[in-house]
């Protein structure tokens, strides 16, 4: 089994789209999830109940705060990073290095590492692509050695798997 860093953001869906489409399909195709959500994405996940279910796909703890300083580190190492659904938010912070949650310290900490995949799969609304940073944003990623896909409501999320090694 390998071991998958799952990344989620607050996006539309994340509360009935995320454990069917990428924490279950991904521990099906023989990923270990070590999950880590932003803030919000675990405050959604928790008020609809749908926490509980993505914890059972994975023996390890999903984490949405940073450890304290002594104690164990939770997840291990991956080599393999999938972050979704990403907000226009997570992708703009992240490519400007801005870890100002424990999800994005997560990734920005192995962003352009040699050895280390990273899939970053966004959902936005239509509009975003119009934003001047926007394409800035995209291109700092691709060239630091991401992977990037853009979700479309109406396609399965397991999409963005296909994508992984």
């Amino acid at each position: 089994m390998r071991d998958l860093g799952l990344v989620a953001g607050s996006c539309g869906g994340l509360d009935v789209r995320f454990a069917a489409e990428l924490v279950r399909p991904a521990a099906e195709r023989g990923w270990r999830p070590a999950i880590t959500l932003t803030p919000t994405a675990h405050r959604w996940l928790e008020s609809t109940g749908a926490l509980a279910e993505v914890a059972l796909s994975t023996d390890l703890p999903v984490r949405s705060v940073s450890r304290l300083p002594g104690e164990p580190r939770p997840h291990p190492d991956p080599a393999v990073f999938l972050f979704a659904p990403a907000s226009a938010n997570s992708v703009a912070k992240l490519a400007l290095g801005i870890a100002d949650n424990q999800a994005l310290t997560v990734l920005g900490d192995v962003l352009g590492a040699p050895g280390i995949t990273i899939v970053v799969a966004y959902q936005i609304q239509d509009t975003r692509v119009h934003h001047p940073a926007w394409q800035h944003h995209l291109d700092t990623l691709a060239e630091a050695g991401v992977t990037l896909h853009r979700l479309d409501i109406g396609r399965p999320w397991t999409e963005a798997l296909d994508l992984l090694p």
